[in-house]
């Protein structure tokens, strides 16, 4: 009796223990579930409907799968994303890598720059839109063309062109997201030994093989974090595109979160809207599983 009262005592102890950071993530999952999973699933729920408000919806099963992947408006928006993804993903996982090497130490002036240069990820994508709106402005005041005039060369019209808005937009992003990805970077090569670098310079290695066999193993976990971030981002590109072009001139940057919108918001398709973001929601999963897949294996490697 006397030796199971000690053992109820600590298994109590271990039970209260155990709950107290439940308590803490009780809010955060509250929130969570009310704002984030229970409209997901009421998401999921009205894609298989016709939703008609006051009138009460209708079950019509796949059919807004069906119209959302055979809508012409929607295989041109799988092609814009894919370009404006991957260009503004690689983009910014190069100008971040860049930017780590030349702000990686511990001086001072460094510390101060990498502050700066990290702003553009924390200020609201709407109002960085609306700064490269102004820098894009179409005439010879404009920042970017009247650099353009001083160099000799017309004025561009960086969004109202449909053969260089995309790529416009796609500067924005990738000004936008390579500080992000700067500090993930520069935590990465924090953890690099010193060491190899010091025997690599002995051994009178170039700089460029020093970064190919020392610095881009080192950074290999960094870089895959880096990586399936951004194919999360790069598919759900929205607020650049909708601040910049809202999807125009003539559709030529409308990728798959505006076409929903539009489809959404103005159109009150929500059913279709809903279908819409269903398949972007299974893309960005399949995606994030093989990207982490890749990441096992070559961390098994």
């Amino acid at each position: 009796m006397t030796a199971t009262v000690p053992a109820l005592t600590a298994r109590r102890a271990f039970r209260k223990k155990a709950l107290v950071p439940w308590l803490f993530l009780a809010p955060g999952l509250l929130l969570a579930l009310v704002f984030k999973f229970w409209p997901m699933a009421k998401g999921i729920r009205l894609s298989f409907f016709d939703v008609r408000p006051f009138l009460g919806d209708r079950w019509i099963g796949l059919d807004n799968y069906t119209r959302v992947l055979t809508d012409h408006r929607f295989q041109d928006a799988i092609g814009h994303t894919l370009v404006l993804g991957i260009g503004q993903s690689v983009g910014a996982i190069v100008v971040g890598f860049a930017l780590a090497l030349l702000l990686e130490g511990q001086a001072r002036s460094l510390k101060i720059l990498r502050t700066a240069v990290f702003l553009p990820a924390v200020t609201a994508t709407a109002v960085v839109g609306e700064l490269w709106r102004l820098m894009y402005y179409p005439t010879s005041d404009g920042l970017i063309n009247s650099g353009l005039h001083v160099l000799g060369l017309g004025t561009v019209q960086f969004l109202d062109n449909p053969n260089i808005a995309l790529y416009s937009t796609m500067a924005m992003g990738i000004w936008i997201w390579a500080p992000y990805n700067m500090v993930i970077f520069l935590a990465g090569l924090a953890g690099v030994d010193r060491s190899l670098y010091e025997a690599a310079a002995m051994d009178g290695v170039s700089l460029r093989q020093r970064l190919r066999y020392v610095t881009l193993p080192a950074i290999r976990p960094a870089l895959m974090i880096v990586l399936t971030l951004a194919t999360i981002r790069g598919l759900r590109v929205f607020t650049e595109v909708y601040v910049l072009t809202g999807g125009g001139p003539a559709g030529s940057t409308e990728v798959w979160m505006t076409r929903a919108y539009t489809l959404g918001f103005t159109r009150n398709d929500i059913g279709g809207a809903s279908a819409a973001s269903v398949v972007l929601l299974c893309v960005t999963l399949l995606l994030t599983v093989l990207v982490n897949h890749l990441r096992k294996r070559g961390a098994a490697r």
